[in-house]
């Protein structure tokens, strides 16, 4: 039987207002990679197979974790986050609303968007919601039908798409399970009969200490 288990990249540039300036470690993501990597090691975590998308966040984790210690790296590419900033400027460029400045405001305005992403409502997204939704399926059966369990390292939409996918949420669900998943926050998939099915949610095993609270980071 396959596991496959998610994890969210470390904290990357939350003052960043495109997907290339996101797209890079903070200090704080850097170290949160390497706790995680040796808790994998303190508690005799064993990976067959690594992936992570090609995004240079899920690389530095992936590579701040050790992940390559256990398997060699597998990057695809259909591992790679809904491009959210991207979405979030044509909505303000076309119907006038504008991107959340506190993780507060997110809790109105994910189900906004990816409801409007979802509805075709806003024009020339750089991937529709189908899209995202089969690649996202497309990979994980992949990883799935593949032999042993499996380290995944991507990106918070995507893990609550495997969600959605698992538990049938709606857009409202899907959308807060999004704004929860924290940073290098660990998440497990079990097959169950034919599909895929959520044993572990956003566990953060390696931050739950006194120490480490500050680390405990969703942007």
């Amino acid at each position: 039987m396959s596991t496959i288990t998610l994890v969210r990249h470390g904290q990357a540039n939350t003052s960043a207002q495109d997907e290339h300036s996101y797209d890079n470690l903070s200090d704080l993501g850097h170290q949160q990679a390497r706790w995680l990597g040796e808790h994998l090691t303190q508690t005799g975590e064993h990976f067959e197979r690594v992936y992570c998308g090609t995004l240079r966040r899920h690389l530095q984790t992936a590579n701040g974790m050790q992940a390559e210690a256990r398997a060699p790296i597998q990057q695809d590419p259909r591992l790679n986050e809904m491009e959210f900033f991207t979405l979030a400027n044509l909505l303000r460029d076309q119907q006038g609303v504008a991107m959340p400045d506190s993780r507060e405001a997110f809790v109105t305005y994910m189900p906004l968007l990816l409801a409007k992403w979802e509805a075709g409502e806003i024009e020339n997204p750089p991937e529709t919601f189908a899209t995202f939704e089969f690649r996202v399926a497309e990979v994980l059966a992949e990883i799935n039908d593949g032999r042993g369990p499996a380290l995944v390292v991507t990106s918070g939409g995507l893990i609550g798409m495997a969600f959605r996918q698992a538990m049938g949420m709606d857009i409202h669900a899907f959308s807060r399970t999004c704004i929860a998943i924290m940073n290098t926050s660990v998440h497990r998939l079990h097959r169950l009969g034919d599909d895929l099915s959520m044993t572990q949610f956003n566990a953060i095993p390696h931050l739950d200490r006194a120490d480490r609270q500050f680390a405990q980071t969703h942007l």
